[in-house]
């Protein structure tokens, strides 16, 4: 991790946007470190619960039998294939033995969605969530995740935008909650022209985020751009200044 790096955006953050949750940030590592390992759930969870303590502080690692869900599964990439009779889970359910979710109109369309989705290579390694104030010179993250509101998402949004001529530094794909901050982000990284992805539009992992919550999730080679924009960007104007009074009364409003 570039120390500079995470110093110079604590900085930009506390004066940008002054009050706002630090963002988390997840690699995918052959070691625990100094995180806590998640144990096995009892029953169904949606493992976007458990980031609520990486936003408190903890760093936790995840790994196969961490996460219940065979979606988030699938989508951190423990699992290759979704459990049987997951495109009727996923449209209108099969009466009487499963009750859908109704996210998609049919099986069918499920089938064409789920066809090109490409595996995250996250077997036999943990999935490490950590806060960005304690990363430290050992650490490689690969995305860097912001649970914010309207107000910073509009900055995090244009910034994100800055250095594009196109309008498109942003995506919004339609996905589970876990797939709009691990799998989207990721996938996004290993390419050469990087965009953000806003999530948490899932609704089963509403649950698990505050209110009124969004998220965006920034690929680490893109993000470092974004800190090197922000003290050259609208992020310095009096226009900004009028959004940050805006942000103060958010964090009232949502005490």
């Amino acid at each position: 991790m570039d120390v500079k790096l995470q110093q110079d955006f604590l900085s930009c953050w506390n004066k940008y946007f002054p009050g706002e949750p630090l963002p988390v940030t997840f690699e995918f590592s052959s070691v625990l470190r100094n995180a806590q390992k998640v144990p096995s759930p009892k029953g169904w969870r949606c493992f976007v619960c458990d980031l609520t303590r990486v936003r408190n502080g903890t760093v936790l690692a995840f790994d196969a039998d961490s996460i219940s869900c065979n979606g988030g599964k699938r989508y951190c990439g423990f699992e290759t294939e979704l459990f049987q009779d997951s495109r009727y889970f996923l449209s209108y359910g099969i009466e009487g033995k499963l009750e859908g979710e109704r996210y998609k109109k049919t099986p069918e369309l499920v089938d064409e969605w789920q066809k090109n989705l490409r595996i995250v290579p996250a077997a036999g390694r943990y999935l490490v969530f950590k806060r960005w104030d304690l990363l430290d010179e050992y650490d490689n993250p690969e995305v860097v995740i912001f649970f914010a509101r309207g107000e910073t998402l509009s900055g995090l949004f244009t910034l994100a935008n800055y250095d594009r001529s196109d309008p498109l530094g942003v995506i919004m794909p339609m996905g589970s909650g876990c797939s709009s901050i691990v799998y989207y982000p990721w996938h996004e990284g290993q390419g050469d022209d990087p965009k953000a992805v806003i999530g948490m539009m899932d609704p089963s992992a509403r649950p698990c985020v505050p209110l009124d919550t969004i998220t965006f999730a920034v690929p680490m080679k893109k993000f470092s751009k974004m800190v090197r924009d922000m003290n050259e960007s609208f992020l310095t104007t009096h226009t900004w200044k009028k959004v940050i009074q805006k942000i103060f009364m958010s964090q009232q409003k949502n005490k």
